[in-house]
C-alpha cells in the first residue's frame, strides 16, 4: 500500500469521509434532532483539526498535479480551525434550521475544493478546485430560503462568479497556447515578456481579484454579504478569502516570476484602490454586514501589500495576518450572528446602548474591531505591522505611507461602532442575548487568540520556518 498517498492527501480524504458520513446518516434518517447533528459535526471538525497536525508530508501525486508540503499543511489547518469556530458560532442559528446536514455537506464540499485548489500543481487541477469551492458557496448564500435577499445574493454570486471564472479560464487558455503546458513546475521557465503572456497574467489576476474582493472587482461583495446568512458571510469573509490568499502565495507569485515588474505594477494599483475604496465606503454603511464587507475589502488590500514584497517575509506576514484576521473577524461575526439569530437586528444603529444589556458580548465585539483596526496590544496590530514591514522591504515607501494613512481612516469607522455600543444613548437597547455553550466557546477561543497570538512570537517564528 502506498502510504504517501494517504499522508499527502490526508486533509482531503478526511473531509471526503466527513461528507460521506453526513450523507449516509441523512439517507438513513436516524438523527431527528438538530442539536445532535451539530454536536456530531463539531466533534468531527475538532477531530479533523487535530489530524491536521499529524503525519504531514512533503511531495507530489498524480504526475505533479497534486502537491503538499508542511507550509500547505499549516495553511489547510488554519482553514480547518476557522471552519470549526464558524460551526461553533453557528449553533444558535442552525439549531432551528430545517437543513442542518445539507448545510455542512455544502460547507465541507467548498472547503474540499479550496484544499484541492491550494495543493494543485497544474492549472487544470486548480480550476477544478476553484469550481468545487465556488458552486456550493452560492447555494450556501441562499440558505435563508424564506428571505428574498438571500436568493438575490446567491444569484448575484453565481452569475458574477461564473463570469470571473470564464475570464480566468480565458487567461489560462492563452497561457497554454503560449507555452504548451499547464504544469506549475514548467511554466516559469517558459514565460517571457510577450504581449499574449502579459494579457494572460492580467486575465488570471482578474479572476483571483474577484474572489479576493479586490477593487474594482468588489461590487458583488456587499450585496452578497448582506443577503447571505451571517454564518455564510463569515465563511466568505474569512475562509474563502484566506484560501485565495494562500493560492496567491504558493502558485501565482512564483508562476509569473519572469514578469515581476508587470506583476508588481498590477499589485501596486490594486492595493491603493482596494484599501482606499474599502475604507471610504465602510464609513457610509449602517447595515453591519455591509460594514464588515467593505472592511474585508480593505483588509484584502493589506494582504496584497504583503504579497507585493515577493519574498519570504511577505509570505510569512500574510499567513500570520490571516490567522489573526480569522480570529478577529470571527469574533465580530460571532456576536453579530448571535444578535441576528436571537434578536433579528443587523444595523449599527441597533447596537446603541448594547453595553447596558450585553456587557460581555459588547467587549467581544469591541476587542474584535480593535484588532481589525490594528490597535495595540491586540494581535491585529502585529499582523498589520508585519504586512507593512514586508511591503516596505520592496522600497516603495509611497505605497506604505498610503496604506498607513488608510489605517487611520479605518480607525474612525471601527470606533464609530464602538461608540454606538458604549456611548450612544438608547431607551430601548437590544434585550439580553443568551447564546449557547457552543457559541460561547467559539467566542472565548477567538478572544484568547486575539489577545495572546500577538505576544506569542514563537507562532510567527514557526510560520517563518515553514515558509523557508
Amino acid at each position: 500500500m502506498n502510504t504517501d498517498f494517504f499522508i499527502l492527501m490526508k486533509s482531503e480524504m478526511s473531509l471526503t469521509l466527513m461528507i460521506f458520513i453526513l450523507l449516509i446518516l441523512k439517507v438513513w434518517d436516524e438523527i431527528k434532532d438538530n442539536t445532535t447533528w451539530l454536536y456530531l459535526v463539531n466533534f468531527m471538525l475538532l477531530l479533523n483539526f487535530a489530524i491536521g497536525f499529524m503525519f504531514n508530508g512533503d511531495g507530489s501525486l498524480f504526475n505533479g498535479m497534486f502537491q503538499n508540503s508542511p507550509t500547505l499543511a499549516l495553511e489547510k489547518n488554519i482553514l480547518n480551525f476557522g471552519t470549526l469556530i464558524i460551526s461553533l458560532l453557528a449553533f444558535d442559528w442552525l439549531k432551528s434550521h430545517k437543513h442542518v446536514p445539507e448545510f455542512f455537506m455544502l460547507l465541507l464540499s467548498t472547503l474540499l475544493g479550496m484544499f484541492f485548489m491550494m495543493s494543485s500543481g497544474n492549472l487544470l487541477m486548480f480550476y477544478l478546485g476553484l469550481e468545487l469551492a465556488s458552486i456550493p458557496l452560492a447555494a450556501l448564500a441562499n440558505f435563508d430560503l424564506e428571505k428574498t435577499k438571500s436568493s438575490e445574493a446567491a444569484v448575484k454570486m453565481i452569475l458574477l462568479s461564473a463570469f470571473s471564472s470564464c475570464i480566468m479560464l480565458f487567461g489560462i487558455s492563452f497561457l497554454y497556447g503560449c507555452t504548451g503546458t499547464l504544469n506549475f513546475a514548467e511554466l516559469p521557465s517558459l514565460l517571457g515578456s510577450g504581449h499574449l503572456q502579459i494579457l494572460s497574467l492580467i486575465l488570471i489576476f482578474i479572476g483571483f481579484a474577484f474572489k479576493l474582493s479586490s477593487v474594482p472587482f468588489h461590487l458583488w461583495t456587499a450585496d452578497v454579504y448582506e443577503g447571505a446568512p451571517v454564518t455564510v458571510t463569515s465563511y466568505l469573509s474569512v475562509i474563502s478569502k484566506a484560501a485565495i490568499a494562500f493560492v496567491f502565495i504558493s502558485t501565482l507569485s512564483p508562476l509569473f516570476i519572469n514578469l515581476q515588474s508587470m506583476w508588481y505594477n498590477i499589485l501596486f494599483l490594486s492595493i491603493i484602490l482596494t484599501i482606499t475604496v474599502g475604507n471610504l465606503f465602510a464609513i457610509r454603511q449602517d447595515n453591519i454586514k455591509r460594514f464588515l464587507a467593505f472592511s474585508s475589502i480593505a483588509q484584502a488590500g493589506y494582504i496584497l501589500l504583503g504579497l507585493s514584497a515577493g519574498n519570504q517575509m511577505g509570505s510569512t506576514a500574510i499567513i500570520y495576518f490571516l490567522l489573526v484576521y480569522l480570529l478577529s473577524n470571527l469574533g465580530a461575526f460571532g456576536v453579530i450572528g448571535l444578535v441576528s439569530a436571537l434578536a433579528d437586528k443587523e444595523n449599527i444603529s441597533d447596537y446603541k446602548g448594547f453595553y447596558k444589556t450585553n456587557p460581555m458580548l459588547s467587549w467581544v465585539l469591541a476587542i474584535s474591531l480593535f484588532s481589525l483596526a490594528g490597535v495595540p496590544p491586540t494581535a491585529g496590530f502585529f499582523g498589520k505591522m508585519f504586512l507593512v514591514t514586508a511591503g516596505a522591504s520592496k522600497g516603495n515607501y509611497i505605497l506604505v505611507i498610503i496604506a498607513s494613512l488608510n489605517m487611520i481612516v479605518s480607525l474612525y469607522y471601527y470606533l464609530r461602532v464602538v461608540k454606538a455600543i458604549f456611548v450612544d444613548p438608547n431607551e430601548n437597547p437590544i434585550a439580553k442575548v443568551e447564546g449557547s455553550l457552543s457559541s460561547k466557546v467559539g467566542m472565548i477561543v477567538c478572544m484568547t487568540g486575539v489577545i495572546i497570538v500577538g505576544f506569542a512570537s514563537n507562532i510567527y517564528d514557526l510560520i517563518n520556518q515553514l515558509t523557508h
